[in-house]
């Protein structure tokens, strides 16, 4: 439907066309649902805002002018501030928050975060110092929880071999922390 013909059926309903407000309502209400929809975020209340619109549409077609701007602008402008009316009506966010007890943080505060980014450097420097096959078996151990007897057999030791392995890495890794 073009402008000019919004624009004519406008002028019907500012006579009290109901026949044109029926036309000017099924063409143009998918257009205003959406705005609202999107400003509202809700279908119930985009809904109801829409019969509101269409409501203010009925009663102030006499005001709109034609040489003052498109008709689907106009239209758009009535449901945008139907919609965000009601947005203001709603109880503010911020009185909710400010009536909510506080609640806790779980996370580590920023400062305690540093430090664990810091051990966690350091572990890693110190990992570096031990051989590479004895770095990939702590970490198996220690970090994906695997078994002595699983390490052993990926590594192809014996099982005694590979808690020596452990131990004695891990007490260089305590030496190495230490300094």
């Amino acid at each position: 439907m073009t402008s000019d013909e919004i624009a004519y059926l406008i002028s019907l309903v500012a006579i009290g066309d109901r026949k044109a407000f029926a036309t000017l309502y099924r063409e143009t209400s998918p257009k205003l649902l959406s705005i609202c929809l999107r400003i509202l975020r809700d279908r119930t209340e985009a809904e109801e805002a829409l019969q509101e619109v269409y409501v203010k549409i009925w009663q102030h077609a006499g005001v709109f002018a034609a040489g003052s701007g498109t008709p689907s602008s106009w239209l758009a402008a009535i449901a945008r501030n139907q919609a965000i009316d009601i947005m203001r009506a709603r109880k503010p966010v911020a009185d909710e928050l400010d009536s909510a007890y506080d609640l806790a943080d779980d996370d580590p505060s920023p400062e305690i975060q540093t430090v664990i980014k810091d051990e966690g450097r350091r572990i890693d420097t110190c990992m570096e110092e031990l051989e590479a096959d004895r770095a990939m078996a702590v970490k198996k151990a220690y970090v994906e929880g695997q078994s002595y007897q699983e390490l052993a057999d990926q590594f192809g030791v014996p099982l005694n071999t590979m808690r020596t392995w452990l131990r004695r890495s891990l007490l260089k890794l305590r030496g190495c922390m230490e300094r």
